[in-house]
């Protein structure tokens, strides 16, 4: 019976269970799509990543599912399969490891403090969501963004973010993806939630792409650069931004909490 490596790393904290848990495959040989679909959905996490070599040192190829599906861009599980290479010696400290992905080349810097994901910038437009317009969930709307099979809305304060209840078959109705919830922080810059029911993630804990789309909100409407980030999820997670023209970093640790095997049948 063949098997494969499988690890559940926790993303953008250093605390185990917390942050949000990414299952990691750190693969020596290839898989079908359909074989990491089934782990994916076998393993019942957010997502779980999956990484294999190239023949060129330093370069990766990286893919990402859901339960339901493959995604085009995932940051937290980026970061997890940065962390586990790291620990596993399919990196070293101080060293730029380069993914290609659907999303292009992205590119991390691994460092056993932190680690650096330099992600695309991801356009936002204001606009004005044609069944939520001036509510969300009983919550009042500052104003709306689109965003590419997402929408964000920005709430009044970091309480309001905190106490919405959302309706999840709403939200599935109502966009392509998902909703992102976002407002000024207390002791962060922004806090943030994000429900993408569409995708098999009914809450995310911690979602770096949704960060790539609100440094890019943000920028426009306060002209910072950096931003001190916190996802208010029931799990929690801390993001460092930074915009560099259409780029953004994204810093954040991890710790890995499960390792072992999945067996792949004969």
């Amino acid at each position: 019976m063949s098997s494969i490596p499988i690890a559940v790393v926790d993303a953008f904290t250093d605390k185990p269970f917390s942050g949000n848990p990414a299952g990691v495959c750190l693969l020596e040989h290839p898989l079908t799509k359909e074989q990491m679909q089934a782990i994916a959905m076998e393993m019942n996490l957010s997502e779980t990543a999956f990484v294999e070599k190239t023949n060129e040192h330093g370069n990766f190829l990286l893919r990402w599912f859901t339960p339901t599906l493959e995604i085009d861009l995932c940051g937290h599980a980026t970061l997890a399969s940065s962390f586990w290479m790291l620990q596993s010696g399919w990196a070293h400290e101080g060293q730029t490891v380069r993914f290609q992905t659907r999303s292009g080349e992205l590119r991390v810097k691994c460092e056993s403090a932190s680690l650096t994901m330099d992600f695309p910038l991801i356009p936002t437009y204001l606009d004005i969501h044609p069944v939520f317009s001036q509510e969300l969930f009983g919550k009042r709307i500052v104003q709306a963004a689109q965003l590419r099979r997402n929408w964000i809305f920005e709430l009044e304060d970091e309480q309001s973010v905190r106490d919405l209840v959302p309706d999840f078959a709403k939200i599935s109705e109502n966009s392509e993806e998902g909703f992102i919830v976002t407002a000024q922080g207390k002791d962060y810059d922004i806090v943030s939630r994000f429900f993408g029911p569409n995708v098999g993630v009914p809450e995310d804990p911690v979602t770096g792409f949704a960060h790539c789309a609100l440094m890019d909100y943000w920028n426009q409407k306060t002209s910072k650069t950096q931003l001190k980030a916190f996802q208010a999820s029931k799990r929690g997670g801390i993001l460092l931004l930074e915009k560099h023209d259409d780029r953004v970093l994204l810093k954040g640790q991890a710790v890995a909490v499960l390792r072992g095997n999945i067996y792949l049948g004969q």
